[in-house]
């Protein structure tokens, strides 16, 4: 079953739930409008590892917004949002672990000859091929970097 398919089967499950489903049905139908959104700006049917790419997107928007309401003090938004990013996870390959993405990281430095902090935009570019939708492109930026640095 294609991510697509799956999106709509929990949609409507969440129909179904009444009440309970009520948080994962709007994010289910956001993560829709978007992959569709995304489909009509490129004029293509997207496959699943670009659907992957929307909902690592849309994850991201809403820990980037977590950040800012918790600056403002709005902790009954930043719950809202966890909830929100805990359904986008759902759908999302399992996330690197942060010694997994240190171990990556070495492997790409010594393979592209990394040797200062210059080199970050060429260590960068061959890490996140290989983390695309499994680890946050912020927790990556800041391994390499302390790698990079030390």
């Amino acid at each position: 079953m294609s991510l697509k398919d799956r999106l709509i089967e929990d949609m409507k499950a969440a129909m179904k739930a009444k009440e309970e489903g009520k948080v994962r049905l709007s994010v289910i139908r956001m993560v829709r409008a978007a992959i569709k959104n995304t489909e009509i700006d490129k004029g293509i049917e997207l496959n699943d590892a670009q659907v992957i790419e929307v909902i690592a997107r849309e994850l991201k928007m809403r820990r980037d917004a977590m950040d800012e309401f918790s600056k403002a003090n709005r902790p009954e938004k930043v719950q809202e949002l966890q909830k929100e990013a805990a359904i986008l996870m759902e759908y999302l390959p399992e996330q690197l672990t942060e010694r997994e993405i240190r171990d990556l990281a070495k492997e790409i430095i010594a393979e592209t000859g990394a040797e200062s902090a210059k080199d970050l935009g060429k260590v960068m570019g061959a890490i996140t091929l290989k983390t695309k939708g499994r680890a946050d492109g912020k927790v990556v930026n800041q391994i390499v970097r302390e790698l990079l640095e030390s």
